[in-house]
């Protein structure tokens, strides 16, 4: 049954390649595949089945993949949790004749949960691990974020440093009596106020920094929050001017390079670390896409992305595994490869025959027939890397479109002329055409 059918459990918002939408302030803690809930004592509670289960510091957030649909269930609703234990096949002759490796098989993890719901009832629920998983683990992170009740957390104030402190400290305190330094003694008692006072400096110095990463922490928090509410209004308003999509744009641009707020890691996706990298990057490759007119160097795109994600960094390895899983999740984005074995990310509604025909465009005008056009000039044009725009041309070259001439000043291309000449009639110049137009330029340059 699919999440939308609990509807006894509150909706969970998901992006557009099935990543749960995290409040201000949630942070993700694991992920179970291939997870079940089932009501054990009232019936008319609909079950879930064959969902992905991510915990966060929140919620319970059970996924349907197919209808990319989810419900959750909040971490303040959970009155007591069961360590999770097995339970076995309930068949006795399969359980008798049946090897040992293929009744564990049939043995699936269950943690069951006490939860509160309204008006005023207990219900109790199982979660159902039916895959091989670290149920374990999953159920020490389910108890610590119970238990720390994140929901309940407000803000920090910054912690206030010593040296304010010592700022506002009684009078009596700054006009200390200083002894004189006398012998060893002295010696001794001014080298342990120094150590005393590089110490404090030092307390005060990691006081602020901790002050510093809690509010930048917020500031991400806030910033994602302002993000994806203007996602929100910009699908609900159709009828904005110009004027205000580009400030919308603008606006998301820049609340988009201030970071990933929940990135996706191996210690909280465990097995599933490539396939949520592969849904986190195709969301959050949406805005640059389109900024970057459909296409972007993969080289860029792992630049772009270990920027987003702070200190979480990952390898070229994995950011290569998660383009490809691609080919096997319904995402608007793609994995590229040209000829010359670059690779590119895109869209899936870029369409190459767009950008020959502004390259054909360009390759027509008076100055490039006569002296061609280089990678700079199409990059200018089309407004990307000048790497892909020699690519764009090489694979105009392949298609019939561009001629190309290779000389110690790098890559000309033109606009193949070949195409206007009857072969037939060779020497017959038409008075029309491109042929006609290089033919009048030329002779222009010659005046």
């Amino acid at each position: 049954m699919s999440a939308a059918a609990a509807d006894w459990l509150p909706s969970a918002s998901v992006t557009a390649s099935g990543r749960p939408v995290l409040s201000a302030g949630e942070v993700e803690r694991n992920l179970l595949p291939l997870v079940d809930l089932e009501p054990e004592e009232n019936p008319r509670l609909a079950p879930l089945r064959g969902c992905l289960l991510a915990l966060t510091s929140h919620r319970l957030i059970f996924l349907h993949e197919p209808s990319r649909s989810a419900r959750g269930l909040p971490l303040a609703t959970v009155v007591h949790a069961y360590p999770p234990h097995r339970r076995h096949s309930h068949n006795p002759l399969r359980s008798i004749f049946s090897s040992s490796s293929s009744s564990s098989s049939s043995q699936h993890h269950r943690i069951r949960l006490q939860i509160s719901m309204p008006p005023a009832r207990s219900e109790v629920v199982a979660i159902v691990v039916t895959c091989k998983a670290d149920v374990d683990v999953f159920f020490g992170r389910l108890l610590e974020a119970i238990r720390a009740r994140a929901w309940e957390m407000t803000p920090a104030a910054a912690p206030v440093s010593s040296a304010t402190v010592a700022e506002g400290a009684a009078p009596a305190e700054d006009i200390a009596i200083r002894m004189p330094v006398v012998g060893v003694s002295g010696i001794l008692r001014m080298e342990q106020e120094s150590w005393e006072s590089a110490g404090q400096n030092l307390q005060d110095a990691f006081q602020d920094l901790n002050a510093l990463m809690s509010k930048a922490k917020e500031m991400m928090q806030l910033a994602e929050k302002m993000r994806l509410k203007l996602l929100t209004n910009s699908s609900t308003e159709p009828n904005s001017n110009d004027e205000e999509m580009g400030s919308k744009q603008d606006m998301q641009d820049l609340l988009l390079s201030v970071g990933i707020v929940a990135p996706v890691t191996k210690e909280t996706a465990g097995a599933l670390y490539h396939q949520q990298l592969s849904l986190q990057l195709a969301d959050f490759l949406r805005i640059p896409l389109e900024k970057a007119g459909g296409m972007m160097a993969l080289v860029d795109v792992y630049c772009l992305f270990n920027r987003a994600r702070g200190t979480e960094l990952i390898s070229p390895e994995d950011l290569l595994q998660a383009c490809l899983l691609w080919e096997k999740v319904d995402v608007p984005v793609m994995l590229r490869k040209f000829d010359s074995g670059v690779k590119v990310i895109q869209t899936k509604t870029h369409s190459d025959e767009e950008v020959f025909a502004r390259i054909s465009s360009l390759a027509q005008k008076p100055d490039a027939l006569q002296k061609g056009i280089s990678p700079s000039d199409a990059a200018f044009t089309l407004g990307i890397a000048p790497a892909l725009a020699k690519e764009h041309l090489l694979n105009a070259e392949n298609k019939g479109l561009l001629c190309r001439d290779v000389s110690p000043d790098g890559f000309r291309f033109f606009i193949n002329l070949f195409n206007e000449i009857d072969a037939q009639n060779i020497y017959t110049q038409k008075p029309h055409g491109l042929y006609h137009a290089w033919i009048s330029v030329a002779m222009a340059y010659q005046c």
